[in-house]
């Protein structure tokens, strides 16, 4: 199967300035992404989609692939992944290259490692679904059978639609969430689709202990102390 790496990371992030870029500890964020990636036994070629020279020239320098800057129109806040994801492959076929699948792999989850991607993909490959995401579980207190809604009397109802409350803990079917560590799509669902999961979803499930999401400050000081408290992660 070949696969795509596609690494996002355009400028204007406002939660986290300059985010990925920014020094986590000792290296840029987008190094701890760069490092696994290049390591990846699976991964058929890895790009940087990005529409800042800045990004871009960084990229670069840790090894990274950047064939094309992403247009502005891509680039904004409101500007939906899976067109940046289009707009690559519609680069590759242009030059009479296609793939079988996308691995979308986000700068804000910077400590996963090569072999659980590598595992991601081997998952991929043999489950034959349309996609697959890195996922958590969710704490039992969230999980969506404990959870209520409200109804149109602005009363509660269970959100999984039952219509008595599991009562046991014990009982509770596993739910997740999606971490965004690792996306995993087959280009036909991405164009067929225009979706990143399509109709068959598999997943692998990430360490607790290596989770972070870096959207906020709190998150960039969260993954600083994971580095701090436990040295390389």
């Amino acid at each position: 199967m070949k696969v795509l790496g596609i690494i996002p990371a355009r400028g204007g992030s406002k939660g986290v300035p300059n985010k990925n870029i920014k020094l986590l500890v000792e290296k840029p964020l987008l190094q701890y992404t760069s490092e696994i990636v290049l390591q990846s036994k699976y991964l058929t070629k890895v790009i940087l989609s990005s529409d800042s020279d800045e990004i871009i020239n960084v990229g670069k320098q840790l090894g990274l692939d950047v064939p094309f800057k992403r247009p502005d129109h891509l680039a904004t806040d409101e500007s939906p992944t899976i067109d940046t994801i289009i707009h690559a492959l519609e680069y590759f076929k242009s030059k009479g290259i296609e793939f079988d699948a996308v691995c979308l792999l986000q700068v804000t989850s910077p400590f996963r490692t090569s072999g659980f991607l590598d595992a991601a993909i081997e998952k991929f490959i043999l489950k034959n679904t349309d996609s697959l995401i890195s996922v958590l579980e969710v704490p039992h207190e969230y999980n969506p059978h404990w959870v209520f809604e409200k109804n149109n009397e602005e009363n509660l109802k269970i959100s999984t639609g039952e219509s008595e409350i599991i009562s046991r803990r014990q009982e509770l079917p596993k739910s997740y969430f999606r971490d965004g560590s690792i996306y995993l799509t087959k280009v036909d669902v991405i164009l067929n689709q225009k979706s990143l999961y399509g109709n068959s979803i598999s997943y692998i499930e990430s360490s607790k202990e290596t989770y972070v999401n870096i959207d906020t400050m709190e998150d960039w000081k969260k993954a600083e102390e994971m580095i701090n408290n436990k040295g390389e992660i």
